[in-house]
């Protein structure tokens, strides 16, 4: 992509951004994160803490609170943002494919990366990049994603005009997502099998330690910014389960608000159409880098393939029981019922 089809000027590293920097950052972070509540038993490599509210890997916060001082969005940035295992991936298709399709117009093209790599590699993931490729986070396309709950984005993003779309799912739906893509991720890891139970993992959920978890309090938080006088017209706030029951509708929306609106001619030629059929659950998994390709090959080495389950709504009904489902429900119904906020499925 050149720069001529997303002009940029300002880099969105600080003037004191550097790896030697980093590593003595978190030097001074040790005596922080010493102090914080820390979830035992762990998963095998993952320390994780409860920073403000919220449970996170030391990996992970490491490069928050790096990125709070480091960080610098640029007013035609675009986050998209969300807890784990909500839609993600496929909102990141979705976008990357509205974003630039007078670059990448053509389906058998070759050079399309949605193609070629699992929608994660296709934009920068900010608690990862940030550090381990930084070339990739101050690139030109405005399209940035993160996991970081909305009070603790880094203050350049919030006191910018950039935009940020949020998309949530039903949390029982959202937990049998999680914890199935936990039980893949550690599945050669006999050490965790007592932590990664069904019984074990409704648990914690309940008890919001999931990775950025409380859940509740993640979603609430962005539901809060768009309903905000200030920012509610630079978040857009949506359900997964809205996006599967009228995806043109949104991701006509979606272009709206990214200010990549659809022509008349490109609605004539059924471009938005073109767009939801690439990017759909189907067409994605089916896709050979996405059926034994791997996310991050030099660090993490995630195949690609566990980001592609079902994507179906109501599957916690093959696995919950009514008590499990009802814990979740109740949780639900105490968190939002002030909030507006509403779900369709319940027990």
């Amino acid at each position: 992509m050149s720069s001529s089809n997303f002009p940029c000027n300002a880099s969105r590293l600080s003037a004191c951004y550097g790896s030697e920097n980093f590593k003595n950052m978190c030097e001074k972070y040790k005596d922080t994160i010493s102090t914080l509540p820390k979830l035992e038993p762990s998963y095998p490599g993952y320390e994780i803490y409860q920073y403000q509210g919220f449970w996170y890997s030391i990996q992970f916060l490491q490069v928050i609170l790096y990125m709070q001082e480091n960080f610098k969005a640029r007013p035609s940035d675009i986050f998209l943002c969300s807890a784990m295992k909500t839609g993600t991936t496929w909102l990141k298709a979705l976008t990357f494919s509205i974003m630039t399709r007078h670059i990448f117009h053509d389906d058998d093209s070759t050079n399309n990366p949605l193609l070629n790599k699992v929608p994660h590699d296709c934009l920068p993931f900010l608690e990862v990049d940030f550090i381990s490729n930084p070339k990739f986070v101050d690139a030109e396309l405005p399209l940035l994603s993160t996991h970081v709950p909305y009070t603790q984005l880094p203050p350049s993003i919030l006191e910018s005009n950039c935009k940020i779309i949020y998309i949530c799912r039903e949390p029982k739906d959202t937990f049998i997502s999680l914890w199935r893509f936990s039980q893949k991720v550690f599945d050669q890891d006999e050490s965790v099998a007592n932590i990664l139970t069904l019984e074990h993992q409704v648990k914690w959920f309940c008890e919001g330690k999931s990775f950025f978890g409380p859940y509740w309090n993640h979603v609430l938080g962005y539901w809060e910014a768009s309903h905000d006088v200030e920012r509610h017209d630079k978040v857009l706030f949506l359900k997964y389960e809205d996006l599967l029951k009228d995806t043109l509708y949104y991701v006509k929306k979606l272009a709206e608000f990214m200010e990549r609106p659809f022509s008349m001619e490109e609605e004539t030629r059924g471009v938005p159409e073109e767009i939801i059929a690439r990017c759909n659950f189907k067409s994605l998994s089916n896709l050979e880098v996405n059926k034994t390709g791997l996310h991050r090959p030099e660090t993490q080495r995630i195949q690609n393939s566990i980001f592609f389950r079902k994507g179906e709504i109501g599957d916690w009904k093959n696995y919950l029981t009514k008590d499990m489902a009802k814990a979740i429900d109740d949780i639900t119904m105490e968190k939002f019922q002030s909030s507006g906020l509403t779900f369709p499925s319940s027990i």
